[in-house]
C-alpha cells in the first residue's frame, strides 16, 4: 500500500475512534515527575493500583526528585506497594533518578532538551526501562513526538492487517511514525484511544467485532 493511502486509513481509524471515545485526558498527572513515575510503576499492573502508589508518594511530599532520591529504597517500597513488584519498581526508580542526577544534575528542564533520539538511547540503558516505558516518559512527560507502542497497539493493527501478530516493536513503531504527521498531541490521543479500543472492544479472547468502530478498515 502507497504512503498516501496508509496515512488516509491511519488517520480515519484515528476519526473513528475519537468518534467513538472522545478525548481521553491522557496521561494523567500534575507533573512531569508524577507522570514518569507513574510510566514505571504501571508496568504489569493495571492503572487504578498505580493511582493507590501515586497517592501514597503525594501524601509522604516524594514527588520532586530531591526528595525521591533521598528517600530510602526500602521506604519507598512500602509507599508503593499498591503498584506490585514494589521492590523491583522501587529500584527502577532509583535507577532513574540516579540517572537523571548523574547526567542532568536532577534537572529533568536540561534532560527534556536533550535531542529526542538521544535520550531515548539514553533512557533504555537505564536498567528497568524498556522501549514502552521510555517512549511515555517522551511522549507524555516530554511532550516530544514518539508514538508508544504496547500489547493493544499489536493486537489492533495485526487483527486489522497492518502488522504480523509477531511484528517487534520497532516495526508497529515504524508504520505508526513513517505514516503519520510528527505530531505529539495527535500521538498522544490516538495511542490513548487504541488503549480504550484493546480494553473494552478489541478484547484478547472474545472480542466485541460488531460493536468496534473501525472493524470495517483494513490493510490492503
Amino acid at each position: 500500500m502507497k504512503k498516501a493511502k496508509k496515512t488516509e486509513k491511519l488517520l480515519r481509524i484515528y476519526e473513528l475512534l475519537f468518534e467513538k471515545f472522545g478525548p481521553r485526558h491522557w496521561w494523567p498527572g500534575d507533573t512531569r515527575l508524577e507522570i514518569i513515575v507513574g510510566a514505571i510503576l504501571t508496568q504489569n499492573t493495571a492503572w487504578s493500583n498505580v493511582e493507590k502508589a501515586i497517592v501514597n508518594l503525594k501524601k509522604e511530599k516524594a514527588l520532586n526528585a530531591r526528595r525521591l532520591s533521598g528517600i530510602s529504597e526500602k521506604r519507598l517500597s512500602t509507599l508503593i506497594k499498591p503498584a506490585g513488584y514494589f521492590n523491583v519498581k522501587a529500584r527502577r526508580l532509583k535507577n532513574f533518578l540516579s540517572f537523571l542526577n548523574l547526567s542532568y544534575g536532577g534537572s529533568l528542564d536540561r534532560m527534556f532538551k536533550t535531542d529526542t533520539w538521544e535520550l531515548r538511547e539514553q533512557l533504555l540503558k537505564v536498567s528497568g526501562i524498556g522501549p514502552e516505558t521510555a517512549d511515555s516518559i517522551l511522549l507524555y512527560a516530554g511532550h516530544k513526538p514518539v508514538f508508544v507502542v504496547d500489547a493493544y497497539t499489536k493486537r489492533v493493527f495485526s487483527r486489522h492487517g497492518f502488522i504480523n501478530d509477531s511484528a517487534a516493536y520497532e516495526e508497529v513503531q515504524g508504520l505508526l511514525m513513517k505514516n503519520l504527521p510528527a505530531e505529539e498531541k495527535l500521538f498522544n490521543e490516538f495511542h490513548a484511544l487504541i488503549v480504550e479500543l484493546g480494553k473494552n472492544i478489541c478484547r484478547p479472547a472474545k472480542p466485541l467485532c460488531h460493536e468496534c468502530p473501525i472493524r470495517r478498515i483494513k490493510n490492503g
